[in-house]
């Protein structure tokens, strides 16, 4: 088959997959929150495995773009779908506000979007903004409470997150972020606007991280700062697509099945023996595996997106 045609069929299976799977598998709320945290994946995707640098602070962005959209919802009386988009557009402008940490590297980045994250948390969190931001004591969306179009909306963003990966993998602009990721100082004597570059991927990596924080919200109605800025959302996002294999379309879909199936089969009955799970899984990758899952299928001489 050609790979255009593979691209489009991928794009185009994942949400339709998960629009009908409620009327095969009635839980619809494990369906919901894989989709939350393939897209999740898909948005480290696009920072990490196209430039290289890992965010530990990704909820930060998830939790913006969830209190971006319950804040229109409650004060502006936008409707729900409407302001999912205004969420996500609250990640973008707070990536703005943060894109001088593009500076740093490695480490330096990574903790620095954590410190950023913890700082946006203490904001949401203060009781003295409680007027504002509702503080600790909560968000309640009841009044646009919606199960069922918050999940086909969800569906969307993933088919959408799925589509710009597919087209990252695809276009020049994924070869010029893969080439700033490899060698910046090459990439920029070659022309390569490396700091626009950075920035796009960044955006557009908050982006999703918003638009899913925002339809979390919808989907949940009632939530707390401590359930949209747990670090443990970042934690899953980055293990994930390390898992699965950044860099590819594949990788992080895998890592979602299989960690998350794991997962919900053992972590949720038995938790002391998933986290051991979980760190042999770890360490094998690291080892064995350091691009990941879909290395092996690349061993067999199978075409990955």
């Amino acid at each position: 088959m050609p790979r255009g045609l593979t691209d489009v069929g991928l794009v185009v299976l994942i949400p339709a997959l998960f629009a009908v799977a409620p009327f095969a598998y009635d839980n619809q709320l494990l369906l919901f929150n894989t989709m939350v945290f393939l897209t999740m994946a898909q948005g480290i995707n696009i920072i990490y495995g196209f430039t290289g640098y890992l965010p530990f602070g990704y909820v930060g962005l998830f939790g913006a773009g969830a209190y971006g959209a319950s804040l229109a919802v409650l004060f502006l009386h936008i409707p729900a779908p409407v302001a999912v988009l205004l969420g996500g557009v609250t990640a973008l402008v707070l990536s703005l506000i943060l894109s001088p940490l593009l500076r740093l590297s490695g480490a330096y980045f990574a903790i620095a979007t954590l410190a950023a994250s913890e700082v946006v948390y203490y904001v949401i969190a203060n009781p003295a903004l409680a007027g504002v931001t509702k503080g600790p004591y909560g968000i309640n969306l009841s009044v646009a409470y919606s199960p069922e179009a918050s999940y086909l909306t969800m569906a969307a963003i993933t088919g959408f997150a799925t589509a710009v990966v597919v087209y990252l993998k695809r276009s020049h602009l994924g070869l010029s972020l893969k080439a700033v990721r490899d060698d910046s100082l090459s990439a920029e004597m070659a022309g390569i606007n490396v700091g626009r570059q950075r920035m796009l991927a960044l955006l557009w990596s908050a982006f999703f991280a918003g638009l899913t924080g925002a339809t979390f919200a919808w989907q949940i109605s009632v939530f707390y700062p401590d359930s949209v800025f747990d670090p443990s959302i970042s934690i899953f996002a980055i293990v994930f697509c390390l898992f699965g294999g950044a860099g590819t379309v594949l990788g992080p879909i895998l890592g979602v099945v299989i960690l998350y199936g794991v997962y919900n089969v053992i972590g949720i009955t038995e938790p002391q023996y998933f986290q051991l799970l979980y760190g042999v899984l770890i360490m094998a990758l690291v080892l064995f595996l350091p691009e990941g899952v879909v290395s092996l299928l690349k061993r067999r001489g199978m075409h990955v997106l």
